[in-house]
């Protein structure tokens, strides 16, 4: 993959798991069709499932050769599983997305062909022109949207993305090369737009899907932590100057 600034790129897409045993061949398989003939690596970080979900990627890792699996002793959390995830990869490009299927695979060559294009950061977006979400209801929406409206409000850096909240989204390495992150921050992207280095961002519209298995992991305590994180960094970033 050769970007348009004459740059052959690579893609690992980190993926941190607990419990996805039900949709993680699926993931794989549908992330393997989408990037065939590229380059890439698929990382699984897995909190010890005690469904085996890193043993099913491990099998899958036996087939196509280029899934990696980390295995970690506990559930330690999303964000520091991406973070672990980072340094295991070996690519210059590095996408992350949740393991749960609400993030389509099929987007990863949209998301790509934007970081190909120059782009810092590549946003996976509900809140853009022909994206949305599946399936929720009131309660779930307001939760998402307030919680999008205090990120730009207390964040200003993040107001020029419409969907900072995502977890579906594509860095280039030097984005957070050097930066130092919170490693049970709640949501990485939000960080990363507040203290990353990049100069281009773009969004690309997805439709948010509903679950098919498994069970959500947002809750109350979610919430909770998320409004503590905000404030935190809003704090830090107005010390830091």
């Amino acid at each position: 993959m050769t970007s348009s600034r004459g740059e052959r790129l690579g893609l690992s897409i980190i993926v941190p798991t607990y419990n996805e045993a039900e949709n993680v061949r699926e993931l794989i398989e549908r992330v393997e069709a989408s990037l065939k003939g590229l380059d890439f690596e698929v990382i699984v970080v897995d909190d010890s499932s005690p469904d085996g979900t890193a043993e099913i990627a491990e099998e899958l890792g036996k087939i196509y050769g280029n899934v990696k699996v980390v295995k970690r002793p506990r559930k330690m959390g999303l964000a520091s599983a991406v973070l672990d995830g980072m340094k295991a990869a070996k690519h210059e490009l590095i996408a992350v997305m949740d393991a749960d299927l609400q993030h389509p695979p099929e987007l990863l060559p949209k998301l790509l062909e934007k970081a190909m294009e120059g782009y810092d950061i590549v946003v996976a977006s509900r809140y853009v022109e022909g994206g949305g979400i599946e399936e929720w209801g009131f309660w779930r929406r307001l939760i998402s949207r307030g919680a999008t409206f205090l990120a730009h409000t207390l964040l200003p850096r993040t107001r020029g993305v419409k969907d900072p909240m995502s977890g579906f989204f594509l860095i280039r390495r030097g984005v957070v090369e050097g930066v130092e992150l919170n490693p049970i921050g709640y949501k990485l992207l939000l960080e990363v737009l507040v203290r990353g280095r990049y100069e281009r961002v773009a969004e690309a519209p997805y439709v948010f899907e509903a679950r098919r298995r498994g069970r959500s992991k947002l809750g109350l305590r979610e919430v909770f932590d998320y409004v503590v994180f905000l404030f935190k960094l809003m704090r830090q970033r107005r010390g830091a100057g």
